[in-house]
This record gives structure tokens, sequence and C-alpha cells, in this order.
């Protein structure tokens, strides 16, 4: 028996129009759709007059999911992944089954299509290239801080999704360490009330305060200027990291890391400045 195809399927973010003729063709051949959430997609398929056998494939689910999904393809069947928007597998569980998929030799054809973090890229007036995508920050705790800490250290153009219930929180934390650093935040992409608002980190964050944002949104950083990369001072850097939140101890790993110096080395250092 042959294997079934996983197909990577991208829908739209919001325009229905920005669908392709491709995607279409394959969500009207193959045997089942896996979608983030199957009332969603069936809205869409329905819009395009599509039957199909819609299962659901989510962030909650993935674990037990995945292996079944694995023996549907592994079977002969053809499935087509979907995410609410955008393309599967770019912060999404997609990722999981495509690895799976792959130790599986199972084989996998992506169809291209839309990419929130794409679309609002070229649109933001920062450097396309390079470019880091983080995807969706942890919600709180120490790795929160950690990730903070990096963006605020990269050197390229920073891409990340933010829900816009987190939006102002997110900006106010960046805003703290580099008021000034350029950044865009692309809301509602592709529908009706799309809006990119551009400025400083401080004006952005002084628009969404009395701007309330509706939508998920795209938020990018321009690279951060290289005073605030680098330093070869271990208590001034020790001093941004921990301000940024991190706690003293993984701080000091940072530095220690950072600007190769034994802990032993900077803890005499501090010692020395008390």
């Amino acid at each position: 028996m042959s294997l079934g195809t996983l197909y990577i399927c991208p829908t739209p973010l919001g325009n229905l129009d920005d669908i392709t003729l491709r995607v279409l063709q394959v969500l009207r051949s193959v045997d089942k759709i896996a979608a983030e959430d199957t009332r969603h997609t069936r809205k869409l398929l329905s819009h395009f007059e599509i039957r199909a056998v819609l299962t659901s494939y989510h962030e909650h689910n993935k674990q037990k999911k995945t292996p079944v999904l694995i023996d549907w393809l592994l079977s002969g069947l053809d499935i087509a992944l979907v995410s609410d928007a955008g393309t599967p597998g770019i912060a999404d569980p997609g990722e999981e089954l495509v690895k799976e998929a792959i130790a599986h030799e199972i084989p996998i054809v992506p169809l291209p299509g839309p990419v929130a973090a794409i679309t609002a890229l070229v649109a933001s007036g920062l450097p396309a290239s390079p470019c880091t995508f983080y995807g969706f920050l942890p919600v709180r705790g120490s790795k929160r801080k950690e990730m903070l800490d990096k963006i605020a250290r990269e050197d390229k153009t920073v891409i990340f999704y933010e829900a816009p219930h987190r939006l102002v929180k997110t900006l106010h934390a960046l805003e703290e360490l580099q008021p000034g650093r350029p950044a865009v935040v692309a809301r509602e992409l592709t529908k009706l009330y799309e809006e990119f608002k551009r400025g400083s980190l401080e004006e952005v964050l002084a628009y969404y305060r009395e701007n309330s944002p509706r939508g998920e949104c795209t938020v990018m950083l321009a690279p951060a200027e290289p005073e605030v990369l680098q330093t070869e001072d271990p208590l001034e850097l020790l001093e941004k990291l921990m301000s940024a939140g991190l706690n003293k101890k993984e701080a000091m790993r940072q530095v220690s890391q950072t600007l190769d110096i034994s802990r032993n080395e900077l803890y005499s250092l501090i010692l020395q400045k008390k």
C-alpha cells in the first residue's frame, strides 16, 4: 500500500480572496483536513462550497492526535493541514506533525500562501534581511524575561506575534529598555481595518495606550543600535540584564558567556564596586 501525502495548506489571514487556486484544489481532493479549529475552517470551506471530512488538530490535542494522523498517512490517506489563518507550521502545532511525517518518510507537499510575518515585514519599512522571527512570546515568568532581553540585544530586524490584550504590556517592557528604537505594529492584516502603526517604541506604546488594539498583532523592531548590543564592561552589562528582568544568577551567567569571563572574576568585580 502506498503512503498518503501531507499537504501544508495556507489559508487567508482575513481576506478570503487571498486563497490560491491550488489550495482549493487540494482541499477538494484530500481524504481528510486537519484543522486548528474545525468550526472556523468549516466556514471557509462553506464559502468555497467544499465538502470535506474535518478532524481537529491543535495545541491542546497534538500529543494524542499526531500519532493518529501519522497512522492515517501510513495507511494511504491524503491529509491537508490548515491553521486558522496563514501557513501551518509557523507558531502552531503543525511543526510537530511535519517532523513526525519526515521521520516516517511520508511525502510532504508545502503550498505557498499567506504568512502574517512576511506580509507585515515587507510593508514595515524596516530592513527585511536579515531578520529574526520569534513567534509568540512566552506569556509570563523567567522565559518571557529572557526572550525580551534577547530581543533587546538583537542586531537584526525582529518579528513576533502578540495577542491584543498583551500588546501594551509587551511594548511597555521593551520601551523601558529602548524607548527610541523604531517599531512597527501591524494589526488586522488584509482585513477591513488593517493598520500599520510606525514610530519609536515610546510613540507606538503611547498610541496603543489610547487606542485599545483588536485582532492579532505582528510586532516588528528595527535592529538594536550597536551600543545597546555590546559593552566591554561586565558590571554595565550585568545591570542592563537585571534591568531587563533577569534575576542576578541568570544575568551573571549571561555576562560570563557573553564576555568570556569566569563567574568568580565577575563576583570579584561586584565586591570591589561595593
